[in-house]
């Protein structure tokens, strides 16, 4: 389905006008859930598929399985996409084609505990966009900018949320 900048507005007028009459109605709780599996593996219900993550090769993986950094990269590129499109469809720039590419540094010896100073997680994360576009470079400059600031995913990254975790036990086995 392909909109432009009035489409989308129609379609998303009712919904900001919903959330404008009733903030409450606009926090959602997105979930996740998997089952631990078979060697070292989770397997995710995704919402359309079963995927199972594993251990890294990096980290004595067979790379057969999804890896959990991979997932997230892949989530904030995908991200990054829709809202690059839809950010692009607002300001009514048309996009001959875009691609975007996601990198990220890790020292799995933070991961393994070979090394106390080395960090767990990454370090670095690059987002790149290529755009092919008639676009002026003040509408290329806007585009980046609310599409950084309107992207979820890259925006939780950005600005650390609070975490809580909780360990429950069912019982014991057997």
């Amino acid at each position: 389905m392909s909109l432009d900048a009035e489409a989308l507005r129609a379609l998303q007028a009712p919904i900001k006008a919903k959330y404008r009459e009733a903030p409450d109605a606009a926090v959602i709780t997105l979930k996740a859930r998997g089952t631990v599996g078979e060697g070292i593996t989770c397997k995710l219900e995704t919402g359309k598929a079963m995927v199972e993550a594993g251990l890294h090769p990096a980290t004595g993986g067979s790379g057969l399985e999804l890896c959990s950094g991979d997932m997230l990269l892949e989530a904030l590129v995908a991200c990054a996409g829709v809202t690059l499109k839809a950010v692009a469809t607002a300001l009514g720039i048309t996009l001959d084609s875009a691609e975007v590419f996601a990198e990220g540094d890790l020292d799995f010896r933070g991961t393994l505990g070979v090394a106390k100073d080395a960090p767990v997680g990454f370090r670095n994360i690059r987002l790149r966009f290529e755009v092919k576009t008639d676009a002026s470079e003040e509408q290329l400059a806007s585009l980046l900018k609310l599409t950084e600031r309107y992207c979820v995913v890259f925006q939780t990254i950005n600005t650390k949320p609070q975490l809580d975790v909780v360990l429950n036990n069912a019982g014991k086995a057997g």
